[in-house]
C-alpha cells in the first residue's frame, strides 16, 4: 500500500487572482517580504499496487486524465509514510 499527496497548482505563466489576494490581505495585517504567494490544492490517494513504480505510474495517467488540467495547473508527487 502506498500513500501519495499530489500538490496541484497554477502554472506561472497562469493569473492566481487568489494567491494575489491572500498575499495583499496578509500585507495588511503586517506579513511583509511575501514575494509569491500561489493558492492550488492537495489531493492525496492510497494506492493497494505491488511496487512504487507501478504507483507512479498510476498517479501520472490519473493526473494526466483527470486530476490536473494541463493548460493551466502543473503538478507534482510525493509519497509520504502513513502514521500510527
Amino acid at each position: 500500500m502506498f500513500k501519495v499527496k499530489i500538490h496541484v497548482v497554477p502554472k506561472k505563466s497562469i493569473a492566481d487572482p487568489q494567491g494575489s489576494a491572500v498575499k495583499d490581505a496578509l500585507g495588511t495585517i503586517g506579513f511583509s517580504g511575501i514575494e509569491e504567494l500561489r493558492i492550488g490544492k492537495i489531493v492525496e490517494i492510497k494506492l493497494d499496487v505491488s511496487n512504487r513504480k507501478n504507483a507512479e505510474i498510476m498517479i501520472e495517467e490519473m493526473c494526466e486524465k483527470l486530476i490536473v488540467n494541463p493548460l493551466i495547473e502543473e503538478y507534482s508527487f510525493e509519497f509520504v509514510e502513513e502514521s500510527i
